[in-house]
């Protein structure tokens, strides 16, 4: 596979060179915080280089919160963590109230806007649980990075939101709406360590046992979060998708836009009903950005299938919006369309 793009000057690609060193090092030393979640750490660290906000969804107890804990400990820079809970309103994340030592009452800044404009990582836990009134107000501060409050605008030019919540309690909580679930650049699935000996090591290892001390062991700041903005807009300049790249993507966008036309089979399902939106211009982008920024930490300066591959699922799989009577079945029908459309595509060679 050829570029069609010269290659960066020399003292761009040192630049480029260091900055793949510190990725690497933050990686590994998250992976030694929260092991058998290799993927995981991988597609994290391909979001932050895309300066990507983030949704984690999996099992209770599994490692979510600690794993983008550990990431916003190597992040550095000013973080706020906010709980989410059924009475949690808008308010709660801008301002907060208080009595003073007079006695008088006291109207201060939020979580939010505490760090003003040096915020780097806001961490919604339990997303899910929050109201959608809620969902409403972080949707404008991670699609603009910005929100008004105390008559003025409050800008966050370094914010990245990281979120999760757990797919197994129903009770008390919120579907997030189509619009921000779109507003997160990648959707990642948690899950267990599948490797038997990683699960004892997990139950049996005592340093396994304090989210804390794991989190700490994560040296702090490993990345210049200020700069990633620049760094982000360098990788995307440098790594090319070739022409082929580009009308593999397009193949895979068409096919899980309109699968029946496609002649994809799933489940016996009637395929003309199933899809009623697919991915918008925005996503494929995210899937573009996310594509080339796994090339550029795997060593390349140009996107292969494989790049795409990797990153398909968690860039694309909540932008795939099924027709109401098939939405709960979501979580099998989702990756069974993936499939079938990576099945039909042609692979570019």
């Amino acid at each position: 596979m050829s570029t069609l793009v010269s290659s960066p000057s020399p003292d761009l690609a040192e630049d480029l060179a260091d900055w793949h060193r510190r990725a690497l090092v933050m990686e590994a030393a998250v992976g030694r915080a929260v092991i058998g979640q290799d993927a995981a750490v991988r597609l994290m660290t391909i979001a932050i280089f895309c300066r990507g906000h983030v949704l984690l969804e999996g099992d209770v107890g599994v490692g979510k919160t600690t794993l983008l804990r550990a990431f916003a400990r190597a992040l550095g820079g000013p973080f706020e963590r906010i709980e989410g809970t059924i009475d949690l309103m808008p308010n709660d994340i801008v301002y907060t109230a208080h009595v003073g030592e007079d006695g008088r009452p006291r109207i201060e800044p939020g979580p939010l806007l505490r760090h003003g404009e040096g915020l780097a990582v806001f961490f919604f836990n339990e997303i899910n649980r929050a109201r959608p009134q809620v969902h409403s107000l972080l949707l404008r501060a991670m699609a603009e990075r910005r929100v008004g409050a105390f008559r003025r605008d409050w800008s966050f030019p370094h914010l990245q939101v990281f979120a999760d919540r757990n797919r197994v309690e129903r009770e008390e909580t919120f579907e997030l709406p189509a619009a921000a679930r779109d507003r997160f650049f990648m959707e990642i699935a948690i899950d267990a360590p599948e490797d038997p000996a990683l699960r004892r090591r997990l139950a049996f290892d005592v340093r396994y046992h304090d989210a804390d001390l794991l989190v700490e062991s994560v040296p702090e700041a490993l990345i210049d979060h200020q700069a990633l903005a620049t760094v982000a807009e360098t990788i995307q300049a440098t790594v090319h998708a070739g022409e082929e790249i580009e009308h593999y993507v397009f193949g895979l966008w068409e096919t899980l836009r309109h699968p029946d036309r496609q002649g994809l089979t799933v489940h016996n399902l009637p395929m003309d009903r199933i899809v009623q939106g697919g991915a918008s211009p925005r996503g494929v982008s995210a899937l573009v950005r996310a594509a080339r920024t796994r090339a550029w930490l795997e060593g390349r300066e140009y996107v292969v299938p494989e790049d795409v591959a990797a990153v398909f699922r968690p860039v694309m799989g909540h932008r795939i919006f099924l027709a109401p009577a098939f939405e709960a079945r979501r979580d099998s029908l989702v990756p069974a369309l993936i499939d079938a459309a990576f099945a039909v595509v042609p692979t570019p060679r």
